[in-house]
């Protein structure tokens, strides 16, 4: 199913949830960002956090980041960190609610949310001066950058010239449940403390929305994700989101470059969501380490470091950088994307 992993996780921390909660110990510092707002095509925004002092003609990663992440998590500092001692540029766009202040629509964001994807990484393409552009997800982001590569098809690679998606859980349902069981309800009632205060947040801004009870009731991410995110994105239910935004059905569909990154021991991906050998397309490297967590993929030496995962996105990234796309590029808005003017908005150093 592909190739051999270079990456062994520490003999003193064992086992899959070790290795997925020791590293948020782990992140180290940020390196200082610049932060920038873009109006959405539908009237809302999104923050994105930049590198700062990055060469102005160089390759630019873009990452999406997971359920509740940000630019602070440990994978993006450590990303970032890389990208700056590489001499590339990095950004962080943060999906709709995730930078710190309550998005402006009754949406948020979701694992099948390509269509944000879209409209993201066009804007970008088309700014940045025929430099390669890179975009990595990492496990929500990963699902919905890779089920955008699988509806482009050949497509995508007019606009970005590698991927890669890490731990993505891939089949929703499977991924959702297994969240609803055993150990792993303490990661659901970390999601769910700042989910709930989210969805509880737009019921003060649209009475009507959902049902504030059943929110406050909810236990699993299903049990969310049933109260707010399927209906409030336009899904009958939790059952209905989980299905349609799945990615491993369109991993088959995939043309660009893309390394899929997922460990045996992932808790929140069972090894029953991975992909078959015939529904990866021919672009598709699916690495699978025995070990490494929800990304965690520490290393040595103790108390460990972060740099395994940067270094192996980075190797990807420079051995398609000769597969970057045209710098002429015809694009013909869809009706829910808007022309992509040059990003006009307030930056803030912190």
């Amino acid at each position: 199913m592909g190739p051999l992993s270079t990456y062994r996780a520490p003999w003193w921390l064992p086992g899959g949830h070790l290795q997925t909660i020791w590293p948020l110990a782990r992140k180290g510092p940020s390196p200082t960002l610049r932060r920038e707002r873009w109006e959405t095509p539908d009237g809302d925004f999104i923050d994105l956090d930049w590198l700062i002092d990055a060469p102005e003609h160089a390759p630019l990663v873009v990452l999406f980041h997971g359920l509740e992440g940000s630019s602070r998590s440990h994978y993006a500092r450590a990303l970032l960190r890389a990208l700056a001692a590489h001499g590339w540029r990095g950004v962080v766009p943060h999906f709709r609610g995730c930078s710190g202040e309550l998005n402006r629509l009754p949406r948020a964001y979701h694992s099948g949310d390509s269509a944000e994807i879209d409209w993201i990484l066009k804007r970008f393409a088309l700014g940045n001066g025929g430099q390669p552009l890179f975009v990595a997800g990492v496990s929500l982001g990963g699902n919905a950058l890779l089920k955008w590569l699988g509806e482009q098809g050949a497509h995508a690679q007019q606009w970005v010239s590698a991927a890669a998606a890490i731990c993505p859980p891939l089949d929703l349902t499977i991924s959702g449940h297994a969240l609803g069981r055993g150990f792993n309800r303490v990661y659901t009632r970390h999601f769910l403390a700042t989910l709930k205060d989210k969805a509880l947040g737009k019921l003060q801004h649209f009475p009507g929305l959902c049902d504030a009870a059943q929110i406050h009731a909810a236990r699993t991410l299903y049990e969310f994700d049933d109260a707010y995110t399927g209906p409030a994105h336009g899904f009958a239910n939790a059952a209905d989101y989980w299905k349609k935004a799945s990615s491993r059905p369109w991993l088959k569909h995939i043309r660009t470059p893309t390394l899929l990154l997922s460990a045996h021991n992932d808790p929140f991906v069972p090894t029953s969501a991975w992909p078959s050998p015939d529904q990866l397309g021919t672009s598709v490297q699916f690495e699978h380490p025995p070990g490494g967590g929800h990304v965690g993929f520490l290393s040595t030496p103790w108390p460990g470091e972060l740099d395994w995962l940067p270094k192996r996105l980075l190797l990807h990234f420079e051995s398609n950088r000769n597969t970057a796309p045209p710098t002429t590029r015809v694009f013909e808005p869809s009706s829910n994307i808007h022309a992509f003017g040059i990003p006009c908005c307030t930056a803030t150093n912190f």
